[in-house]
């Protein structure tokens, strides 16, 4: 690597950190601000312990804030190695020495290309993990949560159903589970149901414990004519954990999953049309977004190698207007690509999109800039 490299290098990744701080902390004051009141309803807890709470909140949310702003970060970066070149005139030293402006921007690339991989370790490892925290409203206090489950589909097809699930002992009231299996893609054939004074987790099984469990086994194609045999059932295994549980109570739940769990996922959702379309526009979002990060990048780096310092606001602001154009495509795309348009529903397509249509303008803007 030579001295050229490193020095653009160094400014690129202090202007990445930079851009991240002030990114997430901004977004970090502006929902501490709207949700202040919230954390002081814990107020007998203690000054010090509300901090604490304060922290460990906005850490845990901080992995989101990054997920969403990774691409801009990335072109806030490259603004300010840039910039701080053009405005020592050090660029147009370069040139004279007989270096390619595209030399110069290539270590931005090679770095912007790594740093992208941080936000697939966030959005596949970091984000699933931490799922079950993310959903908890500002004034939860882990473990005192209650929820009613209302049909909820596990991995076996199975629907879930108890009017009182209590977070803090893992223990859902009552449960009533519809035993399914699958005779066709879009059909399913009740063969049984379970009953239960409570199911607990056990950690150690992966399932629930159930007391005074009952298993109403239905054989038979016609229900009313079927065969019906009651056994005595103590345990049910399942994917459904605690932690999914409330995760899976909110809307959109699915962009905190993995890749593989938005797979297994797919698999046992059911039938609806909307619910499958939105598994596959997560699925190629995994994809595309790291690949829409890099081409918001390569679309404002043509942009920012200017050479005269009186010209660099105009470029700034133009490349952060393209920089925002794709975001607000990529946006409108993800939105209408759970929609039905003459009859079919898309969701790959439109998840692609941003990436058709920014990509060529990408590699025009490359080939067109001035060495």
């Amino acid at each position: 690597m030579s001295i050229l490299d490193r020095y653009v290098a160094r400014n690129f990744i202090v202007g990445y950190i930079i851009a991240a701080a002030v990114s997430v902390g901004l977004c970090v004051v502006i929902d501490l601000f709207v949700n202040l009141g919230e954390f002081a309803e814990q107020a007998d807890l203690g000054p010090w312990e509300v901090i604490r709470n304060i922290f460990i909140y906005y850490g845990i949310q901080s992995s989101l804030y990054f997920r969403d702003f990774a691409g801009m970060i990335t072109v806030i970066a490259a603004v300010f190695s840039l910039g701080k070149m053009t405005r020592n005139n050090e660029l147009i030293a370069v040139m004279a020495s007989g270096v390619s402006l595209k030399r110069v921007i290539a270590p931005i690339v090679v770095l912007a290309m790594l740093l992208t991989g941080l936000l697939v370790v966030d959005q596949e490892i970091i984000i699933p993990r931490l799922a079950h925290r993310l959903i908890r409203p500002p004034d939860a206090k882990p473990g005192d949560e209650l929820y009613d489950i209302w049909y909820m589909v596990d991995g076996k097809g199975s629907l879930i159903c108890t009017k009182r699930f209590e977070e803090k002992t893992q223990t859902m009231i009552k449960p009533y589970i519809i035993r399914r299996r699958e005779i066709a893609p879009t059909r399913w054939e009740v063969v049984g149901r379970i009953e239960a004074e409570k199911a607990t987790y056990n950690e150690k099984t992966g399932g629930w414990d159930l007391t005074g469990g009952v298993y109403l086994r239905i054989s038979g194609i016609d229900h009313n004519k079927a065969t019906q045999k009651l056994e005595a059932i103590a345990f049910y295994e399942t994917d459904l954990t605690p932690a999914a549980i409330p995760m899976r109570q909110q809307e959109g739940y699915k962009s905190l999953l993995s890749s593989r769990q938005l797979s297994a996922l797919a698999r046992h959702r059911g039938t609806r049309m909307k619910d499958q379309a939105d598994l596959i526009l997560q699925k190629h979002s995994r994809v595309t977004d790291p690949i829409i990060n890099m081409v918001m990048l390569m679309v404002a780096l043509p942009v920012l190698v200017c050479r005269d310092p009186k010209a660099m606001k105009s470029a700034i602001m133009i490349s952060f207007g393209v920089t925002l154009s794709c975001i607000i495509v990529s946006f409108i795309c993800k939105i209408l690509a759970t929609e039905m348009f003459f009859d079919q529903i898309r969701p790959e397509l439109w998840a692609w999109g941003p990436v058709f249509i920014f990509l060529p303008i990408a590699f025009i803007e490359i080939d067109s800039m001035k060495t």
